[in-house]
């Protein structure tokens, strides 16, 4: 072994070596990409604490828009989220997929997908997640039970959707757009007074005989909590990046 090799064993073993490797946190980068997107991933809401029920897969390209194999792709994620594997480098397919666990805060939290040009400069996408704290989930449950059938457009194996049968226009609470357009106490009293009270459809029902006030807390709370655009329900938590 020459002095300079054994020199660089030595360095190798201290976290600020001269030594040429690669940095820390980051994977060794074999090629490089002009662009990273979500393919899928994006939007997902969990109880704090879970696993995505979906990995989070993002895609790196060329300048040409063709995949890129082995590119650098690593995680940085919020509200105490982690992702498994953190970082890593890109499929044939030039794709890269982690598995995302939120952390113990509802909110919406981001998680950012980062790979590097070939000059070294850092591009990236975002995607957001939901993480639903007791309450809300208490919420999405009631929602399945009670709202799903009409709100929701889309059929499950559990559940035909009666939207298409509607006369008025029963919108998702995910469109925001629309959600937005009442306070949290306006919301509550539809629920409980149904639609007509309200000059809304009368095809909207009354719950207050069958929910507690509580339960209507929650589902209001759930509405807030998926609305996209958020609705910046009072006591959830929104990362500022």
């Amino acid at each position: 072994m020459t002095r300079v090799s054994f020199l660089c064993a030595i360095l190798a073993l201290i976290p600020w070596s001269g030594c040429k490797r690669p940095a820390p946190g980051r994977p060794a980068t074999k090629a490089f990409g002009a662009a990273i997107a979500e393919v899928s991933g994006g939007k997902q809401v969990a109880g704090v604490g879970s696993t995505l029920e979906q990995p989070v897969v993002v895609q790196v390209d060329d300048a040409q828009g063709s995949p890129v194999a082995a590119a650098p792709v690593w995680i940085r994620t919020t509200g105490g989220a982690t992702a498994q594997p953190a970082q890593g480098l890109t499929g044939p397919d030039g794709q890269f997929s982690a598995a995302i666990t939120l952390g113990g805060v509802p909110g919406e939290w981001q998680v950012v997908a980062i790979t590097q040009d070939k000059v070294g400069k850092n591009v990236e996408v975002r995607l957001q997640e939901i993480a639903l704290g007791y309450q809300q989930i208490l919420g999405r449950e009631l929602s399945e039970h009670y709202c799903a059938r009409c709100h929701d457009p889309d059929s499950i194996p559990e559940r035909v959707s009666n939207h298409d049968n509607l006369k008025a226009d029963a919108p998702a609470f995910t469109d925001g757009n629309k959600v937005n357009t009442m306070r949290e106490s306006e919301l509550a009293s539809l629920i409980t007074h149904g639609g007509a009270t309200f000059n809304h459809s009368p095809e909207m029902p009354p719950f207050g005989f069958t929910l507690a006030k509580s339960d209507i807390d929650a589902l209001v709370a759930y509405i807030c909590a998926v609305a996209d655009p958020p609705c910046r329900s009072k006591g959830l938590n929104y990362a500022k990046n």
